[in-house]
């Protein structure tokens, strides 16, 4: 068991306080930080990125507003749109026309016509006039009769009376409600004249003398064809029409043609498009609300976070608890929480390690150092060749003891990165453990020194990824232990087998054992308490250190543990150590 015992009486508490004095500060220094960098005004401006600056909004709410109101936008102009809605209220209006035309033609193939007369009958236009208005008076509809030769002979629109013609004209219906009402309407009108439609309707056109050649469905009801047109208004207001042929025992006498605007369309498309812009307003201040309320949820956390991290980065004391805890929230953020704060816990330590090493480091080169400062004192004053020659192997001794003292420093300071940066590869126990076996038995020469056997179950099924020269060292420093505290002719045994997803491999000697309550104590750094008779600063105390961190940068664990027999007497002490498969 590699301990070693404390030099010179040196209290070891004091050496491992996290706030010992490595060197003799200078009262009128600076004050320093970690690092031993000065606290100057322009260190603080130059330590690091700008102080980040908080903002009232944050930026994460511009792209979730913008994905959450994408879809809605376009599914509100998608309804918006209506346009097969809007075709079939044409449809509907058409059909109700030619029902309405039907009956008006035939009205008037009965009661328009001159009856006594010999030649064919044909359309009387004072008597057609006074009829067809009659019979459209109640339908919000214009009538036009057009004869056989595709003259206009009655227009409802037009009125003949003892003063001449007068024309009728329908004058657009009066803005209703408040100028907000209104310019909503206007508002309305604009985007929806600019809505994408399906088609292109001819436009409206109407001449101050018409004639059935005007119009194309007058034409064709002037063939004994009925048809139907819908074309735009100059103010983009639909004007539908049919023709449908007067006719009496399949003669044709004129076509009728009745048209009528589209108002009722627009006021059903705008209340239906009304209906759904309230539906869309509603949504969309939901969606406003709920991404705000998304984009907070996860911006204050994360601003929090940040801040807390901004704090830890340029504080200069531990603050209790710096890293906020939503742990509970069960998400991402969550899980982030948790990881800085590990982080940051895992970084004080590593701190805090860091002090008590240079502690330490400081304690234990200091005794060689205080050893070699007395000698070297003192044979300047003494003339004795004896004593001169025995203070220089003293000297000689501290000189040695400083140069593997520096070294096993140096080795587990360079440690972390070392394995940090190494790649992991396969690593066969079992090989290795033969050839550490096969080394110690090429090496042997005295006949009192340590046997050692070697036991490995499950051959060529134990290898482990790892660093192969660290793993080494591992097993080194376990062996030299081993053999430090060995009886002359003892035995060590080694054993090697697989259990479960680990390797386990345990080293037996049969020493004196391990003091009672030290088994985690000797893997500290410069744990110190070696066997009777060896020579003083033959080791470190940095080996069992060395491979605890070597093993714990494996995910493996080591333990050290007493070998007793059923009377309980210490046969010797025995350490495990196991690495995960995989």
């Amino acid at each position: 068991m590699a301990v070693e015992v404390e030099a010179e009486g040196t209290d070891k508490r004091e050496a491992k306080s996290p706030i010992a004095p490595i060197v003799d500060r200078d009262p009128s220094a600076k004050p320093r930080r970690r690092g031993g960098q000065p606290l100057t005004a322009e260190r603080e401006r130059d330590d690091g990125p700008p102080r980040r600056r908080r903002r009232l909004v944050s930026p994460l709410i511009r792209p979730i507003l913008a994905i959450n109101l994408l879809a809605l936008v376009l599914l509100g102009g998608g309804l918006l749109y209506l346009d097969d809605y809007r075709k079939g209220l044409i449809q509907a209006e058409i059909e109700n026309l030619r029902s309405q035309a039907l009956i008006v033609a035939s009205a008037m193939a009965e009661g328009a016509i001159d009856t006594a007369a010999i030649d064919p009958p044909s359309l009387q236009p004072d008597v057609s006039r006074q009829l067809l208005r009659r019979l459209v008076a109640t339908m919000n509809t214009r009538a036009r009769l057009f004869g056989v030769d595709g003259e206009l002979i009655a227009d409802t629109r037009v009125l003949v009376g003892p003063g001449g013609v007068v024309q009728i004209r329908e004058l657009p219906a009066p803005h209703a409600g408040n100028w907000a009402m209104r310019t909503l309407f206007d508002l309305y009108d604009w985007v929806v004249a600019r809505l994408p439609a399906r088609g292109d309707p001819p436009p409206y056109q109407e001449l101050a003398f018409q004639s059935a050649a005007d119009y194309d469905e007058a034409r064709l009801a002037l063939r004994g064809e009925t048809s139907a047109l819908v074309r735009v208004a100059d103010d983009r207001s639909l004007v539908i029409s049919i023709a449908v042929p007067v006719q009496r025992y399949k003669q044709v006498l004129g076509a009728l043609m009745l048209s009528r605007s589209g108002a009722d369309i627009e006021r059903a498309m705008r209340t239906v498009r009304f209906d759904i812009l309230r539906i869309f307003v509603v949504a969309l201040a939901v969606t406003v609300l709920l991404s705000l309320y998304l984009a907070n949820t996860i911006a204050r956390p994360v601003r929090r976070l940040a801040a807390a991290a901004d704090r830890v980065r340029r504080g200069t004391g531990r603050a209790p608890e710096p890293i906020p805890d939503f742990t509970g929230r069960g998400d991402e953020i969550g899980e982030l929480s948790a990881s800085l704060r590990e982080m940051t816990e895992a970084l004080w330590r590593r701190m805090d390690a860091i002090e008590r090493f240079a502690a330490d480091v400081a304690h234990e080169i200091k005794n060689p150092l205080t050893s070699l400062r007395s000698a070297v004192e003192t044979v300047s004053r003494v003339t004795n060749p004896d004593q001169q020659r025995r203070l220089m192997q003293i000297i000689q001794d501290d000189v040695q003891r400083l140069d593997r003292l520096i070294s096993d420093i140096s080795d587990a300071s360079r440690l972390d990165a070392e394995l940090s940066r190494a790649e992991s590869a396969p690593v066969e126990i079992d090989r290795m453990l033969s050839a550490l076996v096969g080394m110690h038995e090429a090496t042997q020469v005295d006949a009192d020194s340590p046997r050692l056997t070697l036991d490995v179950e499950d051959a060529g099924h134990l290898s482990v990824p790892g660093i192969d020269s660290r793993l080494v060292q591992v097993f080194r420093n376990l062996l030299s232990n081993a053999i430090s505290f060995s009886p002359p002719g003892g035995l060590i045994a080694m054993h090697a087998a697989r259990d479960g997803r680990f390797v386990t491999v345990t080293v037996e000697d049969e020493g004196p054992g391990i003091p009672e309550g030290k088994e985690q104590a000797i893997f500290d750094r410069f744990y110190s308490e070696r066997p009777e008779g060896e020579k003083f600063g033959t080791h470190s105390g940095l080996g069992l250190s060395i491979s605890k961190q070597i093993i714990d940068a494996h995910r493996g664990t080591i333990r050290a543990e007493n070998r007793l027999d059923d009377e309980g007497q210490v046969l010797g002490a025995r350490f495990i150590v196991r690495l995960p498969v995989d």
